[in-house]
């Protein structure tokens, strides 16, 4: 069965890029830009995994991952986080959040899909 990945990135261009990696390496993949729409996306797609940037307008996605920790349909699913502001102490935070893994932007495809395989086992 095919592995689903929810792509959650502000960015135009590197939304499209994940998504394109994504799709070129088998997975399903439903992009999300507006880091509100989150949660109801998570519920209708139940996502195998999320890819998650921390920088969002209007919502942090560190709270994201929490939320998405807490809920019990989907506490187990993994949560590869992306920021471009990987300052110190961020790594810690963003794991204290739930997320399995942290990757900072900018990001290389082969990294970036040996973290999707790493959190996402065949």
């Amino acid at each position: 069965m095919t592995k689903r990945i929810m792509v959650v990135e502000d960015n135009d261009l590197n939304r499209k890029l994940f998504c394109d990696v994504l799709k070129a390496n088998g997975f399903e993949v439903v992009p999300v830009a507006d880091g509100q729409n989150v949660l109801t996306t998570t519920q209708k797609f139940t996502p195998d995994l999320v890819i998650m940037d921390i920088q969002l307008p209007n919502v942090s996605g560190l709270d994201l991952i929490a939320q998405i920790k807490s809920d019990p349909a989907l506490a187990r699913t993994p949560v590869l986080a992306v920021t471009a502001y990987a300052g110190k102490g961020d790594e810690e935070r963003i794991r204290g959040a739930g997320a399995e893994d942290y990757l900072a932007k900018p990001v290389s495809i082969g990294p970036f899909m040996a973290a999707v395989r790493e959190l996402l086992p065949a």
